[in-house]
This record gives C-alpha cells, sequence and structure tokens, in this order.
C-alpha cells in the first residue's frame, strides 16, 4: 500500500497487513484506482478530519476476494466499485427520490476519519502492527482493501476497468450534477466554473441534456481545446477580460445570464461569481466543489427573492447503486465519453508521480495500476 505518513509528504510504498472481513464487509483485491482532487486535500489537511499514518485513495475498482458475515448478494471473483457515497437502499433518504444522502451511514466517511462502521480499521504496518487508518471508507491505494456493502456497487464485466474507475467519483459526481442536481434540459445555457475533472465532467452531462451553450470558465486556455470534446462552445480566460467581472460576461454572452452555473473548484468567493451569472428569473447554481479554506458564503436575499436560486450537491445527487450502472450502459452505448479523461497512468510505486501531474496541472486523472493488473 502507499501510506500517508504526515500531511503533505510523499506517500512511501510498504508492506501490511489487511485483516479478513468482519460483518457487512468485503475484502477487495484492487485492479486500478485513480488520483483525485480530493485524495489531495486531505492529503495536506490536519485537525478535525485528519488522521495519520492513513491509506488515501477512493477512486478505484476491484475484484470481491472475501466477504464477511451478514453480506448478501456479493460472491468472490464479482467486479466491484467502492464508493465514498454509501447507499444502504433502506434508510428513509436512500428509498426517496428527493436525495443520495445516507441517513443511516451518510457522515461515516468523514466522521471517525471514513474508518468502517465498527469505527475500527483493518490495516495494520507490516513490521510495527501500527494501526493505518481508512480514507471515506474506500483506501484504495491498496492491493488489498476492505469495505462495507453499503460502500459497494457492482459493476459488469463489459465496461473496461480503467473507464469503470472513473465513475466511482469525479465523472459520475460532475455528469450527476448536471443531470440530477440541475436537471439541465435541451437548449439551456450553462456556465462552468472550473475545468478539472469534475467541471469538464459537468460539461459532459451538460452536452447529454442537449445544452445549446456550454461555457468553460478557467484560468488555463488549454482546458478549451479539451474542453471541446466534452461539448464546451465558449471559454473565459478570467485574466483576459480586463477590468470587467466574469458574470458581466456570461451575461452579455447568454442574454442575461446562463441558466444553470456550476462552481467546481470550492472558493466561496467563485460560488458568488457564479451565482451573479446566473439569469435573474429562474437561474441556479448548484456547488460542486467543497470550499477549500472555510469561507462563508455570501449572497444578496434580495437576488434570491428575484427568482435565483442556488443548491449543493453530493456525488452529483446520484444514487450509486441505482445511477452508477447506467452511466456505464451510456458509456457502451457510445453516449457517454469517458476516454480523454486518462490522461496518465502509473504503477503504484509511482503514485508520487500521480501527485505531482496533477500539482502540475497535467493530468486530468492519472491511473494507478496495481502490479499485474494492467
Amino acid at each position: 500500500a502507499a501510506i500517508c505518513r504526515n500531511p503533505g509528504e510523499a506517500l512511501v510504498v510498504e508492506e501490511i497487513e489487511v485483516e479478513p472481513p468482519k460483518a457487512w464487509e468485503v475484502r477487495l483485491k484492487i485492479l486500478c484506482t485513480s488520483l483525485c482532487h480530493s485524495d489531495v486535500t486531505f492529503w495536506k489537511i490536519q485537525g478535525a478530519v485528519s488522521a495519520f499514518p492513513r491509506i488515501l485513495g477512493h477512486e478505484a475498482v476491484g475484484v470481491v476476494e472475501s466477504v464477511g458475515e451478514k453480506v448478501e448478494g456479493w460472491r468472490e471473483g464479482e467486479r466491484a466499485l467502492p464508493v465514498f457515497a454509501p447507499d444502504c437502499e433502506d434508510c428513509r433518504d436512500c428509498r426517496s427520490a428527493k436525495s443520495n444522502m445516507c441517513a443511516s451511514f451518510g457522515r461515516r466517511g468523514m466522521v471517525g476519519f471514513g474508518m468502517l462502521r465498527d469505527g475500527t480499521s483493518r490495516f495494520r504496518d507490516g513490521s510495527t502492527g501500527e494501526v493505518l487508518h481508512h480514507f471515506l471508507g474506500v483506501s484504495s491505494f491498496s492491493e488489498y482493501t476492505v469495505v462495507d456493502v453499503v460502500n459497494l456497487v457492482k459493476i459488469g464485466v463489459d465496461i473496461p476497468v480503467d473507464k469503470a474507475c472513473l465513475l466511482s467519483c469525479g465523472v459520475s459526481t460532475g455528469v450527476g450534477a448536471a443531470w440530477k442536481a440541475a436537471e439541465v434540459e435541451e437548449g439551456s445555457t450553462v456556465a462552468i466554473f472550473g475545468l478539472g475533472a469534475v467541471g469538464l465532467a459537468v460539461a459532459e452531462g451538460a452536452r447529454m441534456r442537449g445544452a445549446s451553450k456550454i461555457i468553460g470558465v478557467d484560468l488555463n486556455a488549454d482546458k478549451f481545446e479539451l474542453g471541446k470534446q466534452f461539448g464546451l462552445t465558449d471559454f473565459i480566460n478570467p485574466t483576459t477580460i480586463g477590468d470587467k467581472r466574469v458574470s458581466e460576461v456570461i451575461k452579455e454572452m447568454t442574454d442575461g445570464g446562463a441558466d444553470y452555473c456550476f462552481e467546481c473548484i470550492g472558493l466561496a468567493s467563485l460560488m458568488a461569481e457564479a451565482f451573479s451569472s446566473s439569469r435573474e428569473g429562474w437561474g441556479k447554481t448548484v456547488i460542486v466543489g467543497i470550499e477549500m479554506h472555510g469561507a462563508p458564503l455570501v449572497v444578496s436575499p434580495y437576488e434570491i427573492i428575484r427568482g435565483r436560486s442556488i443548491c449543493g450537491t453530493y456525488f452529483g445527487g446520484l444514487k450509486p447503486k441505482t445511477h452508477i450502472s447506467l452511466l456505464a450502459k451510456k458509456y457502451l452505448d457510445k453516449e457517454l465519453n469517458l476516454d480523454p479523461f486518462i490522461t496518465h497512468e502509473v504503477g503504484l510505486k509511482d503514485i508520487n508521480r500521480a501527485f505531482e501531474l496533477l500539482a502540475e496541472g497535467q493530468s486530468l486523472r492519472c491511473l494507478i495500476w496495481m502490479d499485474g493488473c494492467k
């Protein structure tokens, strides 16, 4: 496993012990995983949600190696996606079409450092026996991991492993934000703040929903050419528009404001600018990014009274055990474009290179292959 021993330090690849699964748990052999911005955020972070040493990683695909007691519907050899968003399928929220926030297990990934449902770890340092903390209930930077059944989704063998991996976090979050959270309709106008993997996935979702104008906002001009593959029609670089605010430019381009705006970076100031870019009367702003500094979002109540709305979304509003298989089918039917998201590939021993590529802005998704699995 690649272990993060201290915040911001390079990960070290060492042998660990992975205990057998307990009740309601499954042990997975990870085939491949990928690096998400959330991994980088928690790699650096200190404080209430921080715990070290830790095994990061939450976007992956694996194969069931063994199952614990009380596990139903899973058997050895089945392919599975571990997902940070739990879906028990039984609580009030999971049974409702209004939410994908599991009332029974929805906060477990953050509270208790992302340990399993009994609050303990299945990881030990191979030489010292020291406890290694889980991350978001997944911990996929390991050849083997143990995951609760509420965080597991079945995935067919017909979709390639590398493409399936993308559906366990970033792509599903972005596509879902356009599809489920915003319900973008045909002919609408869309503005996306931040063109990382999630922002480009929002563009892909908006394209699939038939949006007529999809505007990307990013400091990296190269993102426009890349974004065209996902349906981007227009691009704004905030550094090249002079004294104008981005919201002013968007209003000019959309005759009064975009029907749907998405903030995919995680800055309160950009969330407010996205809100200002939406159309008076019905404009909807969807907050996808997690605010990185804990800053409050300040919007004018007057603007809300005038018909604009703002909402947040978690995993794009998707219910993992219902919707991930639908996205997989859309990929197989050539409706969903996944190939351009994978920009780099490395082996587990070179995982720190994946962090470097993301920091340098070169990578959307860097696949990390476990030895012998590619």
